[in-house]
């Protein structure tokens, strides 16, 4: 991967064309929107990790700094692909790796020389944890005043649950958002992808992070940014507290409109199994979905409810079950109805508009063969970022970075003497 020099280069537009893509010319940081934006990534697991790599591959040169008696223990976490955890490899391209001790005087002296150069550090420690070891935000704008400290945890720096421990499935309890998921029948029940912790964490650390430098710009000062699990999910729910504030009903999720209360959104299942999503919310959708089937005496039923609106569900049910999935979206084709698959994670990869948009890369690991991953999800027109790099072994770059910040030979022999860093075998 290429160093801090490389990530400082300048975009420009291609001759004869200022609105024409740079070439993106090799794997890993150094192009994209973040170009010469430097992040010290002391994260650990899933939330931080995917909000730095997203940072990563739109241009910033990601360190990720793991404590080398304490590594990221993402990294232990089944299923391996080869060598190397799934989970791990899936958050962690596109950066670099330096690993040393945290709570040693030597360690923290070169975090403390990367601090002087970067722009923004992230951790994901519980309230207090870094500033302890002499490692927190009162320490590292005495290094670089204009450094952004974001901490990410679940419940935020200040409240009565500060300190708790938790997790996505706490987190969405706290929310609300596991009261609004559920069936009759099965109750309420989990959502099957970590909201908390993409939504929540990850996607509104590189939202905060992203704002913070743009204040900055302006001050010409850093700050400390708290971001808040809990409170990122909590906007997920902005439109069902509207509508409860509103009207004071408590109504279990199967009955509220977007959640299985309205006959024309919700989920239903095919003749093969496999299940077809309705979203025909519009008058318009639903009008043009009833010719499509062939039930024009439906239209003027948009508006059940209650009883009314349970018969039509049920007639949809039995309606649905009549063809396999794909021979229902066959049929649909063009059609303005918001009729959709539901695919299975077996699907993703094959689907036609997911492989135009490339959202899943494929990558050659030097200890896990080929890999799969999620592509970056936003697309620039000028700053097109580089493919992803590889995920980095632990210390991979230790020595390189080492060299950056100025340390001489005799200085990284005695801080490898001392067990301040680690370097791997291959690596000195």
């Amino acid at each position: 991967m290429e160093t801090n020099k490389s990530a400082t280069e300048k975009i420009t537009a291609s001759p004869g064309d200022p609105t024409a893509p740079d070439p993106a010319p090799a794997p890993g940081p150094g192009h994209g929107p973040l170009v010469g934006i430097r992040i010290l990534d002391l994260t650990r697991l899933y939330p931080g990790p995917l909000a730095t790599m997203l940072m990563a591959e739109m241009g910033a040169d990601v360190i990720k700094i793991e404590d080398r008696i304490s590594p990221d223990p993402m990294r232990l976490y089944p299923p391996f692909i080869g060598e190397e955890s799934a989970g791990y490899l899936a958050v962690n391209r596109s950066k670099r790796s330096i690993s040393l001790k945290f709570n040693e005087e030597l360690g923290q002296e070169v975090f403390f020389r990367l601090a002087k150069t970067a722009d923004i550090v992230v951790e994901q420690f519980r309230p207090g944890v870094l500033s302890s070891i002499g490692m927190g935000y009162e320490e590292a704008i005495k290094a670089n005043p204009r450094i952004i400290y974001l901490s990410l945890t679940g419940y935020g720096q200040k409240g009565p649950y500060a300190q708790k421990a938790g997790h996505d499935v706490n987190y969405l309890g706290y929310s609300g958002i596991v009261s609004l998921t559920g069936t009759e029948k099965g109750g309420q029940t989990l959502p099957g992808v970590q909201i908390a912790d993409v939504a929540g964490g990850a996607y509104m650390a590189v939202i905060a992070a992203l704002s913070a430098l743009w204040a900055r710009e302006r001050a010409g000062v850093g700050q400390k940014v708290d971001v808040s699990m809990l409170d990122g999910v909590l906007p997920l729910a902005t439109l069902q507290l509207a509508h409860y504030w509103a009207g004071k009903e408590n109504l279990p999720p199967w009955k509220l409109p977007l959640s299985g209360g309205l006959p024309f959104y919700g989920v239903y299942k095919c003749g093969d199994g496999k299940y077809l999503a309705l979203g025909s919310l519009e008058p318009k959708f639903w009008k043009q979905f009833c010719e499509l089937v062939d039930k024009p005496e439906w239209v003027s039923r948009f508006y059940a409810e209650g009883e009314e609106g349970e018969k039509l569900k049920m007639e949809l049910m039995r309606l649905f079950r009549t063809r396999r999935r794909d021979e229902w979206i066959k049929l649909v084709g063009k059609a303005d109805v918001c009729l959709t698959p539901v695919l299975d994670l077996s699907e993703i990869e094959r689907d036609a508009h997911l492989k135009e948009r490339q959202m899943v890369i494929e990558q050659e690991h030097p200890k896990s063969g080929k890999i799969k991953g999620v592509a970056m999800p936003i697309k620039f027109s000028r700053t097109v970022p580089h493919a992803p790099g590889l995920p980095p072994a632990l210390g991979e770059h230790t020595l390189e970075i080492l060299q950056e910040l100025g340390y001489s030979e005799k200085e990284i022999r005695e801080l490898i003497r001392q067990k301040a860093v680690y370097i791997p075998p291959g690596k000195k």
